[in-house]
């Protein structure tokens, strides 16, 4: 099983960097060496000059542990997840063997290990704070289940300090200690303490350092209200069951409108409402025909609630990645099924060849998916081609077009992508500030009082705004918004002094 899952996912090592591997790999001092991780361990995930807050230092010591080994060369890391995606197949099996027979276990660890939602959270280097969450998580419960309780409370601060969703690791302790057979003994009262010491330390440490997400949301839920955010979350909550049950239609990009984003409940929001009610009536039914599913069903919701905009908003509408544990509950109904059929039958080579069978057909789907995380070519062609609805593909084109100089197409690309999702600020403000640089300001103004209507303080809105006015001679609302920038984000005040400080002396603001 450990074989199949590295080796599915051996040809990544011939892939590079993609996407946000290079903001938070390639171009971050902390993600390359150890000395800088550790001196780091007090910043937000995201280097500066993002803003995307986060808290995620064991992550970052990975990164610079690979970069010291590696020189920095993306096949090791891509080796690691491999690696790591391997470990939690055998933990999972190992976790599962308390209420499945071997037969069961196997089956699940093997669908678990060749599941094509896995593709991005394995092939997508940064997408390992899923993969080492999920392997501390696992640890954890194993050890407190030997009474191993140093261990696992250890393991359970780093799956916390590997990711946001690793705080759920003490609630998972807690539903495999009400699950335990009958005649097992209670996880003692003091340990249950310490693990909420410990939730509470990493709540109070991420609050203080990462706490900068908390504001940032994905551009769909810009501007509406609860109402608003679940017409958009409940869709993706059953696309995610979709993705999850019949994984075909993949995609790197779930924003609108690869997902609609509709101004009222449809039909998909009352699918996702269905799916959102079923869990746990699902999780309170089968606590003791079938505790394996319990489980499975209960840790797949926790792990996907922090990202499901039920409750909050957060920075992404749906991402694969964000269902690496969520596919359990998949694994374990393969694992009830081959118990089923081995019961049924009495022919464990029948039972085998289905394993077999499911296996393949899952393989084989994530290996014919795997190339498309070869390099951002590669996932933007593919994004572009699959979906063309992704005003988040076409967004990526405009960028593109423009770095090659290629202005018809760049404002091609721009529009396009406004016209798909005409409500995301940063879109608005890139093409707007691209049209600065050619001089052509008659849109500029609109495109950055959009943007700036729904985030005020969207800082390439901001900048656009800024060399507006100073286009226009209009000093004091220039300086004005540069003295503002001070106080909202000091590390951009260099770039206006700067470029204040290098107009002529007869248009300087005085």
């Amino acid at each position: 099983m450990f074989l199949v899952a590295v080796g599915l996912f051996l040809p990544t090592v011939r892939y590079g960097f993609v996407q946000d591997d290079r903001g938070i790999i390639v171009h971050n001092p902390a993600a390359h060496s150890l000395g800088a991780a550790l001196r780091a361990f007090d910043e937000p995930y995201w280097p500066p000059p993002a803003r995307g807050g986060l808290y995620r230092p064991v992550t970052v010591l990975t990164y610079a542990v690979d970069w010291e080994l590696s020189a920095g060369a993306p096949s090791w890391f891509h080796f690691v997840n491999a690696v790591l995606h391997g470990i939690v197949c055998v933990l999972m099996v190992l976790v599962l063997e308390r209420w499945l027979p071997a037969v069961g276990a196997v089956a699940a660890g093997l669908v678990f290990a060749v599941h094509p939602v896995h593709v991005e959270g394995v092939a997508s280097v940064v997408s390992r704070a899923e993969l080492l969450v999920a392997v501390a998580m696992l640890s954890a419960v194993l050890a407190a289940r030997r009474g191993w309780w140093v261990a696992a409370l250890i393991a359970a601060a780093l799956a916390m300090f590997s990711k946001e969703h690793g705080v759920i690791t003490g609630v998972v302790m807690m539903l495999d200690d009400w699950l335990r057979p009958v005649g097992g003994r209670r996880y003692p009262l003091l340990f249950y303490f310490a693990l909420a010491a410990v939730t509470i330390g990493f709540l109070g440490a991420w609050y203080a350092v990462g706490r900068g997400a908390a504001a940032d949301m994905a551009p769909a839920f810009l501007g509406v209200g609860v109402a608003g955010r679940l017409a958009v979350a409940l869709p993706a909550v059953l696309r995610a069951a979709r993705l999850l049950m019949w994984p075909i239609d993949l995609s790197a990009d779930y924003s609108p409108q690869v997902i609609a984003a509709p101004a009222a409940f449809g039909a998909a929001a009352i699918g996702g409402a269905l799916v959102v009610l079923a869990v746990p009536m699902l999780v309170a039914a089968m606590h003791g025909r079938a505790p394996a599913l319990t489980f499975a069903a209960a840790v797949a919701a926790l792990a996907y609630l922090p990202t499901a905009n039920l409750l909050f908003p957060s920075g992404v509408v749906l991402a694969e990645r964000n269902l690496y544990l969520s596919v359990l509950v998949v694994a374990v109904l393969a694992g009830m099924g081959a118990v089923y059929l081995a019961a049924r039958t009495l022919s464990y080579r029948r039972t085998a060849a289905a394993i077999a069978a499911v296996t393949v057909a899952l393989g084989a789907r994530s290996a014919l998916r795997l190339p498309v995380w070869r390099d951002n070519r590669a996932l933007l062609l593919t994004t572009m081609s699959e979906h063309p609805e992704s005003y988040r593909a076409h967004f990526s084109a405009a960028a593109v077009y423009a770095g090659m100089g290629d202005t018809a197409a760049a404002r091609r690309e721009y529009a396009v992508a406004d016209s798909l999702f005409p409500r995301d600020p940063p879109l608005m403000a890139a093409w707007g500030y691209y049209l600065l640089g050619l001089g052509d300001t008659a849109r500029v103004a609109g495109l950055v009082a959009r943007a700036r209507a729904l985030e005020p303080r969207q800082p390439v809105a901001v900048r656009a705004s800024f060399l507006l006015n100073v286009r226009r001679g209009d000093f004091a609302r220039a300086r004005a918004l540069a003295d503002s920038v001070r106080l909202w984000y000091p590390e951009e005040t260099p770039w206006y002094t700067a470029y204040l400080r290098g107009l002529p002396k007869a248009l300087r603001p005085s």
